[in-house]
């Protein structure tokens, strides 16, 4: 669909501040006629508890709270993270903060990694998941949510990635997110996976007017 007749430009705020997931949002979104926007780029500087139990919920939960205050914009929240089989899903909703202090990757991957220590592959299987959910201007809620499939390896590899991706091995393609080139990443990943989805429901929206 040609985007450049007729449509105008309209702005999507993220729920985040997250440099990393804000680019990859941007790249995979490029084709559509949406400015995606950072709370940092549109001026709002709050402290959103988490206090969901599922990654929907937690999305939710950002979603609401900035499109109350977005004064009708359309607002884009994404909470995502890792899930580990033989640590009954660990760390999940808490991927984030697993070593205490939220947002240190290399302590959650090293606490991660003691955790595994001596596991055979069989019990290294996690899945990468990303929820979504878009607020329209309308007030419209969307959700979606999708994962990918890998296992854990044993020590960090790569340096192209984010958070978990040093260790998140795909056997499918012999190599962790933070060895692939993003635009591989961005092909396959849980991240894109869900924005697939979510950007058939941003063209009915822009459609609709």
């Amino acid at each position: 669909m040609d985007w450049d007749r007729g449509f105008k430009m309209r702005k999507i705020i993220v729920a985040s501040n997250n440099s990393n997931k804000i680019r990859e949002i941007k790249d995979i979104l490029n084709n559509l006629p949406v400015e995606i926007l950072s709370l940092n780029e549109v001026g709002i500087n709050i402290e959103i508890e988490e206090n969901g139990n599922t990654f929907l919920e937690n999305a939710f939960i950002k979603a609401e709270k900035i499109f109350d205050i977005s004064s009708g914009t359309m607002v884009l929240a994404d909470d995502s993270g890792l899930a580990v089989d033989s640590l009954g899903g660990a760390p999940g909703i808490y991927s984030a903060r697993f070593s205490g202090e939220h947002g240190d990757s290399k302590k959650n991957n090293e606490k991660l990694l003691n955790m595994l220590r001596g596991k055979d592959l069989c019990d290294r299987k996690a899945s990468f998941i990303c929820a979504m959910v878009l607020i329209a201007e309308n007030g419209e809620v969307i959700e979606v949510e999708e994962k990918i499939d890998g296992v854990i390896i044993g020590e960090e590899r790569g340096t192209n990635g984010f958070g978990y991706d040093p260790v998140f091995y795909l056997e499918d393609y012999k190599q962790t997110f933070a060895e692939m080139e993003s635009e591989l990443k961005n092909k396959i990943s849980h991240r894109a996976r869900a924005l697939t989805k979510l950007q058939q429901e941003i063209e009915r929206l822009l459609r609709r007017g």
